[in-house]
């Protein structure tokens, strides 16, 4: 069996690495029709423009692998079935579960190779490609944290900053808000500053112009400096710039990372749960698809390669569309983030053994 399996499993690479190629080319072109004007305007240089394009391709491949090896495992099967030569292997003792063996093994193995291609090779490609998009051709933009920003930074601090320049690493119309630790109602100090400054040497920031207000047994006392050093607090620039990125530019351990200090701010994080469960469980769809297309695929039939390509579209159609709509329930917090990530692949799942169970072996 083993010149069987190399000789399946060199047609299902082939046809999945043809695949992969054609889609990434279609979605470059596309793509590129679709900025051209974006280009023209900024007068973008051709290396720029191949730059951008050679970063995006990890993030292409990453959301095409799942058409691809679906496609190829609808190609390789109905071709075996085609020409009878699947026919000829189960005449020969050679069942269907034994024919999808080599296939599955290696999807498998794809779809674990994805988990680390999708959470380190994908992230940092992303990164590069949208900062070319800011930089170059104002896309992708996202104001986020600059302007009214509240930040939780311990149990019984708050701190408010009215504008945030991350090239100075200069905060403006800063309040911060110390509350009793047995009654988180009670404020007990409050400094406003006109400007509060970041020292990188020392990573501690700086109040400037501050009038301090202590609250003791109902009285206030007020006190004002030109410049009063708060030492380090849970919050640096770096997290206001990260606050800035996108669920795809950030890997396993900056996403997990951001999703504390978010935690810990008091802010819902039900939406950067299910990205991040997402990105495990999105390269698992390759194990699914194959798993749900060989057998539909094994049953002989005259309609030809043109609707295999039809319904391989399409079940790829169908599984983006209720992932998508699962983790708009997820983000607004009515499924747990983790079955929102796994829930499409749980239904696929279910439907590909259905699909095995009842095609004949």
């Amino acid at each position: 069996m083993k010149s069987i399996d190399r000789y399946i499993l060199r047609q299902f690479v082939v046809t999945t690495i043809f695949a992969l190629v054609a889609f990434t080319i279609i979605f470059v072109v596309v793509d590129m029709m679709e900025n051209l004007d974006d280009f023209l305007d900024r007068q973008a240089e051709v290396g720029i423009i191949a730059m951008y394009y050679v970063y995006f391709i990890p993030e292409i491949i990453k959301l095409m692998i799942p058409v691809g090896m679906l496609l190829s495992a609808l190609f390789t099967t109905g071709r075996l079935s085609t020409f009878n030569e699947l026919t000829a292997l189960k005449s020969s003792g050679v069942s269907l579960y034994r024919f999808m063996a080599p296939l599955l093994l290696f999807s498998l193995l794809v779809s674990c190779a994805s988990v680390y291609f999708n959470g380190w090779v994908v992230p940092s490609a992303n990164k590069k490609k949208l900062a070319i998009a800011r930089s170059y051709f104002q896309k992708n933009i996202e104001v986020i944290a600059k302007n009214n920003i509240f930040i939780q930074d311990t149990r019984t601090r708050i701190l408010s900053i009215g504008f945030f320049d991350d090239h100075l690493n200069l905060a403006t119309h800063v309040s911060l808000q110390d509350f009793d630790g047995s009654d988180p109602t009670v404020v007990v100090a409050r400094c406003d500053a006109q400007q509060m400054k970041w020292n990188p040497a020392s990573k501690s920031w700086t109040l400037i112009q501050v009038t301090q207000r202590t609250f003791t047994d109902g009285k206030e006392t007020i006190q004002k400096f030109a410049a009063l050093p708060i030492g380090s607090l849970n919050f640096s620039p770096e997290d206001i710039r990260k606050k800035q990125q996108l669920p795809d530019e950030m890997g396993y351990e900056d996403l997990q990372q951001f999703i504390k200090d978010e935690q810990r701010a008091g802010h819902d994080v039900a939406r950067w749960l299910v990205d991040f469960h997402g990105k495990i469980a999105f390269p698992f769809a390759n194990f699914i698809v194959v798993l749900f297309g060989i057998p539909f695929s094994s049953i002989k039939r005259r309609s030809g390669l043109g609707v295999e390509f039809g319904i391989a579209i399409a079940i790829c159609f169908f599984y983006m569309i209720f992932l998508k709509v699962s983790q708009a329930f997820g983000y607004n917090g009515d499924i747990n983030p983790l079955l929102t990530a796994w829930l499409a692949n749980i239904i696929f799942f279910a439907g590909g053994v259905y699909n095995l169970v009842r095609v004949p072996k």
